[in-house]
């Protein structure tokens, strides 16, 4: 029997495996680190008091993973269906579009909490619309959703530049952003919930759209293991054949599918757009929605798992700005290598050691 198929319990499935892909993405980063002259244990060290060490250290490790969970839920609810959703940057950047004219027609007139869901909606729905052409070409047309996805993310960035220069820029300003939104706007900063461990928020933009991502998550996981389409998606994401022949619609899953991945990855917008620079930019989603795609393999598609894996790579964005000030030879590029790493392992190569782990389990119950 191949190992892939030998059940194992959900203790090393979930936990052991990720953290021994984990612990060897880190050992091997740490030789890096040796190979360039400084001390791994004090890269580690400056790696974790610069994202936990302070409140503000600890409020920027939650901002990145904030965006972090919505796109780890996008790619997630994909997979589930047997879908690779490569599009979540595109879906999110033009999802930023939905939430930065929600912002930008009711700000004058109506305090945040009004505005907020509103343009969780409008961010949702840009997100879902410019993942339903790629959908439906998938349904309908067997158009892999790989490379449709994957280009729309250079449409979308295209449009969006558009978008900025000539239409939505502030008249006599250079840089291709809209105005600054209003108070009623702007998503409000989470430092209430530093003051009750006793510290101080700072400049971190943790906001509202943390909590909004937790409870996104719980409604993910609702609706993947506690609804009839969620066990349709599942169903088919395991085998497309068993779902035909249980009646299961092909085309219209895949599309309801991908409009839901769609819509999580354009919810993504809400934390840098309202609530860090409460304006629109270009690039502002940086990268997320590659990012979410480790994020969920290495959380297993589980919304629990990538909230956690989402935190994790929360402290290495912002441990690794930490480490590359104090450490000047540790450049940018090598906290990039150093993340890439922990994706290769988290992601590429989660199952290296599931061999190795079937051989070892099996060993113990004989033993």
């Amino acid at each position: 029997m191949s190992t892939a198929s030998v059940p194992l319990p959900n203790w090393i499935n979930y936990g052991l495996i990720p953290l021994l892909n984990l612990t060897v993405a880190f050992l091997i980063s740490g030789f890096v680190v040796w190979l360039i002259g400084e001390s791994p244990l004090d890269a580690l060290s400056l790696l974790i008091q610069g994202a936990l060490g302070n409140g503000e250290g600890i409020g920027f490790t939650l901002y990145y993973a904030t965006s972090f969970i919505f796109t780890g839920l996008s790619v997630a609810v994909a997979i589930h269906a047997g879908l690779f959703n490569i599009g979540s940057e595109g879906q999110a950047y033009v999802g930023g579009l939905g939430c930065a004219l929600v912002a930008l027609a009711l700000d004058r007139y109506v305090p945040w909490y009004v505005t907020m869901p509103i343009a969780v909606i409008g961010a949702g729905l840009f997100g879902a619309a410019w993942a339903f052409i790629p959908a439906f070409l998938q349904a309908k047309r067997g158009s892999h959703i790989v490379i449709t996805t994957i280009m729309f993310n250079y449409i979308g960035a295209a449009l969006m530049v558009y978008l900025l220069v000539h239409v939505l820029i502030v008249p006599g300003k250079m840089a291709p952003e809209t105005r600054t939104f209003l108070e009623g706007g702007q998503l409000p900063k989470l430092g209430w919930v530093m003051q009750l461990f006793g510290a101080k928020l700072g400049a971190a933009p943790f906001n509202v759209s943390f909590i909004i991502a937790l409870v996104v998550s719980y409604l993910v996981w609702l609706l993947v293991w506690r609804t009839k389409l969620g066990f349709e998606m599942r169903t088919l994401g395991v085998s497309p054949t068993a779902a035909a022949y249980a009646g299961i619609p092909y085309a219209r899953t895949v599309i309801i599918a991908m409009l839901l991945s769609g819509a999580l990855a354009g919810m993504m917008a809400l934390n840098p757009v309202m609530g860090s620079s409460a304006r629109l930019q270009v690039e502002f989603v940086g990268g997320a929605g590659f990012v979410g795609i480790a994020v969920s393999l290495m959380g297993r598609n589980h919304p629990l798992g990538i909230i956690m894996a989402a935190i994790l790579f929360g402290i290495l964005y912002q441990g690794g700005d930490w480490i590359s000030f104090e450490m000047p030879n540790i450049t940018r590029e090598m906290i990039l290598v150093i993340q890439g790493l922990v994706i290769l392992f988290a992601g590429a190569l989660e199952y290296m050691f599931r061999p190795a782990m079937v051989r070892l389990y099996q060993q113990f119950k004989r033993g």
